[in-house]
């Protein structure tokens, strides 16, 4: 229900009153004028008192309902409706004001209404968010003119409302379009074609083309008197499980969108072509304020789990220690996976780093997805015409040749590397990924 607040005069009020000032100037200037201004302002003083009292009785009951999804990709813009019924006997005319987090965008606010009585009246305005979480609507706020429009009132409408905004979801399900054995590589995605080859028996066909000699069934050749050729498939049910740091130099961004939305948009990608080849996805998150982590299925509700499991992380203040995030990981998981760790690798991270791929590579097959600034591209490129350009330049080279000893030293540990951009980081983890299922290593 509404609940109205004090009336304070409207702008046609404070018009009137500028000119009763300006009138009573000019009779302090020509006395005659002086009994016109005390009747014009005697009028104008019972008005407004009349049309406060008219406020005050004429109240309108208004019922206003927000209608819009309980969950939202964020970066898309979504509808928001406003229905307003009108319980009063008298028709209404309105302006109102919804109070949407501040995480959102918004187009079409505020809106006019006039709606008759015992009717409604509804009206769309566009809203995008631009955090992902859960986000809160305060109530809206209507403000209703007096019979005579020298009043203002202040309504409160609705009711508090939560929505929750997640990684773009619509998105992924457009590259659903592309994650077959056909369209891959049109999303850059390169899949070499193999025909016949792989790890696990497939079937028994004709011998074609381009077929190796290897591929020959000679007891099937022989029963069906014409070459036969085995075809295999990539090997399936296997696992990879994501390790996902929350820490504090995943806020980092290099445009619109933070390193970590790159990288969960990175991770619902590669789940989802892993589920469609067959194999489980998992994931578990460390530095993050609360833990979690979702157990490797192959089930259609995987991308479902990892997207309420993810929506409302964001990165902390905290430095990611590696080797209690791989203890902690080595306990839940019970069989061979690939184990993709996603970071931001510095110098100082040496010290837990190695440990961590030590202990991970006894049972697992470890790629360390790591991220890139494309500001260090950047900066090599820039031309040095000043000392000031040049100090920035001299440290920017320190820092790059400290990242470079440290990956380095991932490679030397056994561990596989992704040294890449976050903009491309989802491209690249998908096509490593189909390269590690045919060269047989997972």
């Amino acid at each position: 229900m509404s609940e109205a607040g004090r009336p304070i005069p409207s702008r046609r009020a404070l018009g009137l009153g500028v000119a009763l000032v300006v009138f009573a100037l000019a009779a302090s200037w020509w006395p005659e004028l002086t009994d016109a201004w005390l009747v014009t302002f005697g009028v104008v003083l019972i008005a407004m008192l009349a049309d406060l009292a008219a406020a005050h009785m004429l109240a309108p009951q208004l019922v206003l309902e927000r209608r819009m999804p309980g969950s939202v990709p964020i970066g898309r813009w979504r509808d928001c409706v406003l229905r307003l019924v009108n319980r009063s006997r008298f028709a209404t005319h309105c302006e109102i004001h919804d109070h949407h987090p501040l995480a959102f965008e918004a187009l079409g606010l505020p809106i006019r209404l006039s709606v008759p009585a015992g009717a409604f009246a509804q009206a769309p305005y566009k809203l995008r968010a631009t955090e992902r979480g859960t986000l809160h609507f305060s109530r809206a706020e209507a403000r209703v003119a007096s019979p005579f429009g020298l009043w203002d009132s202040r309504i409160r409408l609705g009711e508090a409302q939560a929505v929750r905004s997640y990684p773009d979801f619509a998105e992924l399900a457009d590259y659903a379009l592309f994650a077959t054995e056909n369209r891959l590589s049109q999303i850059g995605v390169m899949k070499q074609r193999r025909r016949g080859e792989g790890l696990e028996f497939h079937q028994l066909r004709d011998f074609r083309e381009g077929d190796s000699l290897r591929q020959i069934d000679w007891k099937a050749t022989a029963r069906m008197k014409r070459p036969i050729a085995r075809e295999y498939q990539d090997e399936r049910d296997q696992q990879i499980v994501f390790l996902l740091d929350c820490g504090r130099r995943m806020n980092a961004r290099d445009g619109l969108i933070s390193h970590f939305d790159e990288v969960l948009n990175a991770v619902l990608l590669l789940a989802f072509v892993a589920l469609r080849q067959g194999d489980a996805a998992g994931l578990m998150t460390f530095a993050s304020a609360e833990p979690r982590f979702v157990p490797a299925k192959k089930s259609r509700e995987t991308i479902n789990a990892f997207l309420n499991a993810l929506y409302d992380v964001q990165p902390t203040l905290r430095p990611p220690d590696y080797h209690a995030a791989a203890v902690e990981l080595s306990q839940r998981l019970k069989r061979r996976s690939l184990v993709i760790v996603v970071s931001n690798l510095r110098d100082e991270d040496e010290e837990t780093l190695m440990p961590a791929l030590a202990l991970l590579k006894r049972k697992h097959l470890v790629l360390f997805a790591n991220l890139r600034e494309s500001v260090l591209d950047t900066l090599r490129d820039t031309p040095v015409k000043a000392l000031d350009e040049a100090l920035t330049y001299a440290a920017g080279a320190i820092y790059e040749r400290e990242r470079e000893a440290v990956v380095r030293g991932v490679e030397s540990a056994g561990a596989m590397l992704l040294d890449v951009p976050p903009s491309d980081l989802a491209v690249r983890l998908v096509n490593r990924y189909l390269e590690l299922k045919r060269s047989g290593r997972f």
